[in-house]
C-alpha cells in the first residue's frame, strides 16, 4: 500500500513537473517569438531589446554598447565613409555637403582611432549609391549621428573619403627584389613589420596598424604567452642581432580572438596594445586594415615578410626576408589534393601549389599584404601550413578582411 502510494505520489509529481515544463516551454516559445520581433533589436550581451531608432544614435542603450558599434565604416580602396541606417537596414555614403574635419575626427574616434585623424575630402562616389546620409547643420551642437538624415540629393555630387591614419605607405618605392625563396629587405620596405620577442628570442611577427596596436596571430599568444609581461616588440630594425633587450616596446595588453580554435587554427588573430606608442618614421609606419568592398583578384599578388626559417626545420633568419606570393582561391586550397576542406572562410591561402616559396617557422603572426590603389593593405596574418614550401602545401593565413570589425571594436573598447 505504501509502495503504491509512493508510486502514485511520484507519478503525480512527475506529471506536475512535466506539465509545468510544458507550460514553461510554451511561455518561453511565445516570449522568444515576440522577443525583439519587428519592434526591436537585441543587445548581444544581455539579450535586452532596444528600439531600432536607438541603434547608432550616439547614445549607449545596450550594456556593452553594441548598439553604437559598427555604425560607421570605410568602404573600398578609396575609404568612402558610410553610415549604417537602422531604419533602412543598410549602409549609405555620407554626402560631402557641409562636411568638415571635426566630423571626420568624430567618425575616426568612433572606429577606435582615439587621437588619430589624417584627411577628409570629397570624392566622386563609385559605389552607385542613390541615397545618402547628409548633415543637418541647423541641428545644433549635438552628436554626429543625430545631425545625419537621409537624402536622395547630394548637391556637391561628392561623398566623404576619410583617412583616420596615414597607412600603407612604404619608406620608399618597392623593388622586386621565413621566408623560403625570398630576398632580404631594405630599410623602409616593410615599415609595419615588427618582431615579437619572449625573453630575448624572436617568437613571432606582427604588423603595426596604429602607434599603439599590433596585429599578430592568436596561436602566438596561447597560454601562458597570453600574459603581456612576456612580450617585447621591436619595430624599424631589420636584423635580429641588432635587437637588444631594453630597446624594444613593452606590451600592455594581449587580446586573442574569442572564437580562436587552437586545433583547427580558425579565427587565428590577436591584438597587442603597447604600453607606450611607437614613434613613426621612414622605417616605422602602419599598414592599412582592409575595408569591405576591396574586390581582390582570385590570384592577387601579395607579399609576405618575416624572420622565419629560410628552409624547413631551419633556424630563425637574422635578416628580414620578403617574397611575393599570389592568393589561391579557396576551392583550390580546399581540394582533396591540397588541404581537403580544412580552410575556413576566416582563412586565406597564398603561395604556389608547385612549392618553392612560402612562409615558415618564425613567420607566424606576420603580415600578408597587397598593393591596391597605391596603398598597402593587410590582407592576412601568417597562420599555418604543412611544412614549408612543399608542393600542394601552400601557406594559410588568418583572413584579416573578416576581422576588421572585431579589430575596431577592440581598439574602441580598450582605448
Amino acid at each position: 500500500m505504501k509502495e503504491a502510494k509512493k508510486a502514485l505520489c511520484i507519478t503525480i509529481s512527475l506529471g506536475a513537473v512535466l506539465a509545468g515544463a510544458a507550460v514553461t516551454a510554451v511561455l518561453l516559445w511565445k516570449f522568444m517569438e515576440n522577443k525583439c520581433s519587428v519592434s526591436g533589436i537585441e543587445c548581444g550581451s544581455s539579450g535586452t531589446c532596444i528600439s531600432p531608432s536607438h541603434w547608432c544614435d550616439g547614445v549607449l542603450h545596450c550594456p556593452s554598447g553594441e548598439d553604437e558599434n559598427r555604425c560607421v565604416r570605410l568602404y573600398g580602396p578609396n575609404f568612402i565613409l558610410q553610415v549604417y541606417s537602422a531604419q533602412r537596414k543598410s549602409w549609405h555614403p555620407v554626402c560631402q555637403d557641409d562636411w568638415s574635419d571635426s566630423y571626420g575626427r568624430a567618425a575616426c574616434q568612433d572606429m577606435g582611432y582615439r587621437n588619430s585623424f589624417y584627411s577628409s575630402q570629397g570624392i566622386v562616389d563609385d559605389s552607385g549609391a542613390s541615397s545618402f546620409m547628409k548633415l543637418n547643420t541647423s541641428a545644433g551642437n549635438t552628436d554626429l549621428y543625430k545631425k545625419l538624415y537621409h537624402s536622395d540629393i547630394c548637391a556637391s555630387k561628392t561623398v566623404v573619403s576619410l583617412r583616420c591614419i596615414e597607412c600603407g605607405v612604404t619608406g620608399k618605392t618597392m623593388r622586386q627584389s621565413r621566408i623560403v625563396g625570398g630576398s632580404s629587405a631594405s630599410p623602409g620596405d616593410w615599415p609595419w613589420q615588427v618582431s615579437l620577442h619572449v625573453q630575448g628570442t624572436h617568437v613571432c611577427g606582427g604588423s603595426i596598424i596604429t602607434p599603439e596596436w599590433i596585429v599578430t596571430a592568436a596561436h602566438c599568444v596561447e597560454e601562458p604567452l597570453n600574459n603581456p609581461r612576456y612580450w617585447t616588440v621591436f619595430a624599424g630594425v631589420l636584423r635580429q642581432s641588432f635587437m637588444f633587450y631594453g630597446h624594444g616596446y613593452r606590451v600592455g595588453k594581449v587580446i586573442s580572438h574569442p572564437s580562436y580554435d587552437s586545433k583547427t587554427k580558425n579565427n587565428d588573430i590577436a591584438l597587442m596594445k603597447l604600453q607606450t606608442p611607437l614613434t613613426f618614421s621612414d622605417k616605422v609606419k602602419p599598414v592599412c586594415l582592409p575595408n569591405p568592398g576591396m574586390m581582390l583578384e582570385p590570384n592577387q599578388s601579395c607579399w609576405i615578410s618575416g624572420w622565419g626559417a629560410t628552409h624547413e626545420k631551419g633556424k630563425t633568419s637574422d635578416e628580414l626576408n620578403a617574397v611575393m606570393v599570389p592568393l589561391i582561391e579557396p576551392w583550390r586550397c580546399n581540394s582533396k589534393y591540397v588541404y581537403n576542406s580544412l580552410v575556413t572562410p576566416a582563412m586565406i591561402c597564398a603561395g604556389y601549389l608547385r612549392g618553392g616559396t612560402d612562409s615558415c617557422q618564425g613567420d607566424s603572426g606576420g603580415p600578408l599584404v597587397t598593393l591596391k590603389s597605391r596603398i598597402w593593405w593587410l590582407i592576412g596574418d601568417t597562420s599555418w601550413g604543412s611544412g614549408c614550401a612543399k608542393a600542394n602545401r601552400p601557406g594559410v593565413y588568418g583572413n584579416v578582411t573578416v576581422f576588421t570589425d572585431w579589430i575596431y571594436r577592440q581598439m574602441r573598447a580598450n582605448s
